[in-house]
């Protein structure tokens, strides 16, 4: 296996520490908790030319914070994009039939096929899907290996539903019912499996890990949601990532790792506007809030679905009041808050500019933490892109094989 120039690796490792550790009073508060980002003082100049853009500057910003940035006179936007321009991995030539995508959305069968571009497979490996959900990566890897592919997941209804989609298109693939996060699951990883994970979140993707370097596996691993992890603070899993969050005082709680999958594929214009509107009625409930509890502090509400928001702002202030046992007078006028929360929301999407330079600069630090963490456990890694960002912005790939 082709292996990466270690020292490029482990240079850009800790930059990329250095630089998050030396800005993170920038980018780790998050602009919607405040009415003026903790660093406005110290930053004045930057608020303004932030506050100062117009729609199609932000437009433009939201979708390429890299290029001709008015943030560059403040921050090292320029080094920051070369830091985390990584080479796309080599692939292979995959035809899979579109039929074989039949059950799976069309944006997701492209990532599968992306995914099955990359995926170099030895005569004896035997393949294992991490986290298979309804088994639609597993069908195909099995369709174009023609090889048996087994398939743990842990809620019974998918393994049903995996098993008879399996049946249907003649896939040599097994369900397993299996929590991945139970100490049994190791049993399926020997030193001849090659298990493979397409977007496995936080948690799963670092018991894989863990796994995979104690039985030798071989692993192809496009990790996801880095924020869902049961402990509050994160802890490098590579000693070289704790040497170096030590050596910059670089400290990351679970919270901070969502930044680095705020950064989607943009959605049809219906589903930004409802996004939008959501975002608005938060803040101008949350100007609300402040006043009636006499307290200048942000108050966390939680997300409803699309189709479960109340359709008048006034009905969702009091439905958020209610929960938070807030008491909302019935002569208050809510006509000026929803307009305080409209202003608030542009002037948010704009501070936000800041953590956006961030976002894969972050991602790609923990990427190569986990990079490491196999490196020391003795595999030969691989590390780059296996699509491009419009397909997934989660395009970031590990390869690794025992050395």
């Amino acid at each position: 296996m082709p292996k990466h120039p270690v020292s490029s690796i482990e240079q850009r490792f800790c930059r990329l520490a250095s630089l998050l550790a030396e800005w993170q009073s920038l980018w780790r508060p998050a602009p919607f908790m405040y009415r003026r980002p903790p660093w406005q003082k110290a930053c004045p100049e930057l608020v303004d030319v932030l506050l100062g853009l117009d729609d199609l500057q932000l437009e433009r910003l939201q979708a390429n914070p890299w290029q001709n940035s008015p943030l560059q006179a403040w921050l090292p936007v320029a080094e920051l994009a070369e830091l985390v321009r990584l080479a796309p991995l080599a692939d292979k030539a995959v035809l899979l039939s579109q039929a074989w995508g039949q059950h799976v959305g069309g944006r997701k069968w492209q990532q599968i096929e992306a995914f099955a571009r990359h995926l170099h497979v030895a005569p004896q490996d035997v393949l294992l899907d991490w986290c298979a959900g309804k088994g639609h990566l597993a069908r195909a890897l099995s369709h174009y290996h023609a090889a048996e592919v087994i398939a743990l997941e842990w809620q019974a209804s998918l393994c049903e539903e995996g098993q008879r989609l399996a049946a249907a298109q003649l896939a040599s693939v097994r369900m397993h019912q299996q929590d991945v996060m139970a100490m049994e699951a190791g049993r399926f990883l020997t030193s001849q499996t090659h298990v493979v994970a397409l977007h496995a979140c936080g948690d799963l993707h670092l018991r894989l890990l863990d796994v995979t370097a104690a039985s030798g596996s071989a692993i192809t691993l496009a990790p996801c949601c880095y924020h869902r992890i049961q402990e509050t603070d994160y802890r490098p899993v590579s000693r070289r990532g704790r040497e170096l969050c030590g050596r910059y005082s670089l400290s990351l709680e679970r919270n901070d790792l969502a930044l680095a999958v705020q950064e989607t594929v943009t959605a049809p214009r219906g589903v930004r506007r409802r996004r939008e509107q959501a975002n608005a009625w938060r803040l101008g409930f949350d100007e609300l809030q402040r006043e009636l509890r006499g307290e200048d502090v942000y108050l966390p509400v939680p997300s409803l679905a699309y189709g479960r928001m109340p359709e008048r702002f006034e009905a969702f202030c009091r439905w958020a009041a209610h929960l938070k046992g807030l008491d909302v007078p019935d002569t208050l006028d809510l006509t000026s808050y929803e307009r305080a929360g409209w202003q608030r929301q542009a002037e948010v999407k704009r501070l936000e500019l800041v953590r956006h330079l961030f976002r894969r600069p972050l991602e790609t630090w923990l990427v190569m933490d986990r990079f490491f963490l196999l490196e020391e456990a003795g595999y030969s890694v691989e590390m780059g892109t296996f699509c491009a960002s419009g397909l997934t912005p989660r395009n970031l790939l590990i390869r690794a094989r025992k050395a």
